[in-house]
């Protein structure tokens, strides 16, 4: 973060909160000018600080109660058969996370379902299907305790 100062980091603090923020409220909570607070806006944005904005959807309200974690270990760990599992995983849509990890097993799967009959279909109809997965193991998550964690970036 060595590209911001403290006024960017609270601008950014602000808006992880709240991105529907006014430029107007921002400019009062920052102590600049309304034109002063666009214009950084308009740089963090253009430098890639912010990676966009949107709504956070409550999954339970939607029918997507299940939230669970997978492990996959692939057979072979050669860059075509990970290029070949992200392209997958980038496609289906029950997937809101996907990360490549050291240790024991090679990605780390976060998913949401509507139930555990939905899930089971996904890991034998797709998961299962994709080549290079050796193994799996599944870890549902019994209660969410904090799921919306801003960067601690005060």
């Amino acid at each position: 973060m060595s590209g911001i100062d403290r006024i960017d980091r609270k601008i950014l603090s602000i808006l992880q909160a709240d991105g529907r923020i006014t430029n107007l409220e921002l400019s009062e909570r920052v102590g600049l000018s309304p034109t002063a607070t666009s214009e950084r806006m308009r740089r963090l944005l253009k430098e890639g600080y912010v990676s966009g904005f949107g709504a956070r959807l409550d999954p339970q309200r939607l029918g997507f109660g299940l939230l669970v974690f997978i492990e996959v270990m692939l057979d072979k760990t050669t860059p075509e058969v990970f290029d070949t599992f992200a392209d997958a995983i980038r496609k289906a849509p029950s997937v809101i996370e996907c990360h490549m990890v050291a240790g024991g097993f090679d990605y780390l799967v976060k998913t949401r379902f509507e139930d555990m009959s939905a899930y089971r279909n996904f890991l034998g109809q797709f998961l299962w299907t994709l080549q290079g997965v050796k193994e799996t193991r599944t870890y549902a998550v019994m209660e969410e305790i904090k799921n919306d964690g801003p960067l601690p970036l005060l």
